[in-house]
């Protein structure tokens, strides 16, 4: 097949046409230091801060509460080391879940290996939703940090944050969340998700790697992640890069029109009961079946490698979990942890639906499996 369909925006997002025009001077004529006072630091720094409310417009916060960072996994980072750091005279407990991306996982168990953090790793249940009751469980007098992801990368599953929120702010206990896949797809706003700390990550939101932010809210305590001069108010050091910050600005004020996605929802339902009628029997859902993203779609070729399967769509970009084990062909520690047979989540594959899919390149998906007789 000469055509190629992309079907792996959860892993990465093309670069909205916005964001690349707000870039675009940033390449030639605003070369200065936002950080500088004179004539040519002045339009930089103008632009920074404008991306900075741009940002804080999609997340419902003040603009003095974003920090830009490199991505959504020094953001994650961030919070996680920042807030331990920062409160290690109350305690050096951290709650966290299963199904956690590794940009929180491994944070904390480098807290746990060097530091003696202790972590507790939540179970979820079949659908990859964690009980809001474990956590407030779990909490001790020396909790100092939960995170829980808003929703998982691989399946789509929306965790209760609100809930959870409540349960930590009762207790005193800041509390993260890695909304890389949620902003620009479900509503994110702060106040209503009731966190103190939210990671972003702009190629997710149609903005270029390289770039994310960091929410923190006002009396939040956490200590810097890089240390030196005094940017992004203290927060991070080095100089801002004004060039991938306005285009995460910009692509953050575009996304806002798009949350809900409706359109993309019905695609990938349409889609999902294209799969069921070709293969009846031998397909199943991971995930929740209504709480989760609207472009999400993982199930499971039953009796199927999930490689094998994306190996005979050629042209077609999917994934067999989330883009960071790509090529494993083991089940993902996501699906084990929601308990997915073995025998079902070696054949999961997920489809992750954009903004530009239309329905003839998931129609050709389709015809493409009856054609290699997956059935």
């Amino acid at each position: 097949m000469d055509r190629k369909i992309y079907l792996d925006f959860n892993a990465s997002t093309p670069i909205a046409p916005e964001a690349l025009e707000a870039m675009r001077p940033f390449l030639t004529d605003h070369y200065g230091n936002p950080s500088s006072l004179h004539w040519a630091g002045a339009p930089a720094k103008e632009a920074v801060e404008r991306a900075r409310s741009q940002v804080a417009g999609i997340l419902g916060c003040d603009p003095t509460e974003v920090v830009f960072t490199s991505g959504g996994s020094e953001a994650n980072n961030h919070a996680i080391l920042g807030v331990f750091f920062a409160n290690r005279d109350r305690g050096d407990h951290i709650i966290t879940t299963e199904v956690e991306h590794p940009a929180t996982i491994e944070p904390c168990r480098f807290l746990e290996r060097s530091l003696g953090a202790k972590v507790t790793v939540l179970p979820v249940d079949r659908y990859g939703v964690v009980d809001p009751d474990d956590v407030r469980k779990a909490i001790t007098h020396r909790t100092v940090l939960i995170t829980v992801m808003h929703a998982n990368n691989e399946v789509g599953t929306i965790e209760p944050i609100p809930e959870i929120a409540a349960i930590a702010r009762e207790a005193g206990v800041p509390f993260h969340t890695d909304a890389a896949q949620t902003v620009g797809k479900i509503p994110t706003d702060v106040e209503e998700l009731g966190v103190d700390l939210l990671s972003v990550a702009g190629h997710k939101v149609y903005a270029p790697k390289g770039i994310g932010a960091l929410y923190i809210r006002e009396e939040t305590k956490v200590e810097p992640f890089v240390h030196g001069a005094g940017h992004e108010a203290g927060r991070r050091a080095g100089t801002e890069n004004v060039l991938l910050a306005v285009a995460l600005g910009a692509a953050c004020a575009v996304a806002r029109g798009w949350v809900g996605m409706p359109q993309v929802e019905r695609l990938r339902n349409r889609f999902w009961e294209g799969l069921r009628e070709i293969l009846r029997g031998r397909v199943t859902l991971n995930g929740h079946p209504s709480g989760r993203l609207p472009n999400t779609l993982n199930v499971n070729f039953v009796g199927r490698v999930g490689a094998e399967i994306l190996a005979a769509l050629p042209g077609v970009a999917a994934s067999t979990g989330s883009a960071c084990h790509a090529g494993s062909v083991t089940l993902s520690p996501v699906l084990s942890a929601m308990g997915v047979p073995p025998e079902e989540g070696m054949g999961a594959v997920r489809f992750s639906l954009g903004r530009n899919t239309i329905w003839e390149e998931l129609e050709e998906v389709l015809h493409m499996l009856k054609e290699i007789r997956i059935v």
